[in-house]
């Protein structure tokens, strides 16, 4: 089982468009990626904003501070394009995540969040 997603299979083609579109940074131990996290930029009529998504450190890794630290540091590299609002997601059952997001200065945002995954047709 995926530690991002039991469903989830990141191709060659998938990679390269996620690097065209967003900054995808990893955490490597030398020889492997053990921690990642993706930062999406856009525009909308209310400003910019960035969406950081897939924040995953493996499970021999976690307790380690590296979450934090990948966090961290896709904060300073998201100052940087100031002004910007960043928004995250997280599974309530992500009790150790959502206690890190919190510390981190992120709070809570009242709204409904919805999905619709949509197929080729």
């Amino acid at each position: 089982m995926g530690v991002l997603s039991s469903h989830c299979t990141l191709t060659e083609e998938m990679l390269a468009d996620t690097l065209a579109n967003a900054h995808l940074y990893v955490l490597c131990d030398g020889v492997r990626i053990v921690g990642c996290a993706t930062l999406s930029v856009f525009y909308s009529p209310t400003g910019r904003k960035a969406s950081i998504e897939d924040v995953v450190v493996l499970p021999e890794f976690q307790g380690m501070g590296l979450g934090r630290k990948l966090m961290e540091y896709i904060i300073v590299e998201a100052k940087k394009m100031a002004p910007i609002s960043l928004q995250l997601t997280s599974r309530p059952s992500r009790v150790a995540a959502n206690i890190l997001y919190k510390n981190l200065g992120f709070q809570p945002k009242e709204t409904n969040c919805y999905v619709m995954k949509l197929a080729k047709l």
